[in-house]
């Protein structure tokens, strides 16, 4: 049973728990972040990478999923987050972060067709600030 407390399988964890918190699952990743930070803290900087690209990946899922669901919504029904995502673009994905709307604007953010690379990038920014900040608040 020790060997699920090593710092390997901890990042493995995180990898996994952040991926799924950035799908439409519900989940937290950060108290799995602040496990490992402080239980490995030889691996903050393996852990604030993976938390991220799990994290983003996770995102860019719901992204994916945005995509395919059809486009014949009229502009009535659709909600404030994909008004505010159509008129400012991909910058406003550095706030997938956010709990609920997150989520929201990055399915939108595929619903719309906005392209991938730029969306990618904005909500890898938005991502890893937010551990980022996890990470020094944990070593203050």
């Amino acid at each position: 049973m020790a060997f699920l407390f090593t710092p390997e399988a901890s990042l493995a964890g995180l990898l996994l728990a952040s991926f799924l918190a950035a799908t439409l699952l519900p989940g937290g990743s950060e108290a799995v972040f602040l496990a490992v930070v402080l239980g490995h803290p030889e691996q903050a900087a393996a852990a604030l990478l993976l938390a991220t690209l799990g994290n983003t990946l996770g995102g860019m899922t719901t992204y994916a999923l945005g995509r395919w669901l059809p486009q014949k919504v009229g502009a009535d029904k659709t909600a404030r987050a994909v008004v505010w995502l159509w008129r400012h673009g991909a910058p406003l994905l550095v706030f997938a972060w956010a709990p609920l709307i997150g989520d929201v604007l990055c399915g939108a953010a595929g619903w719309l067709r906005l392209h991938w690379l730029p969306c990618l990038l904005w909500m890898a920014l938005g991502k890893g600030a937010r551990y980022t900040v996890l990470l020094w608040a944990a070593a203050g």
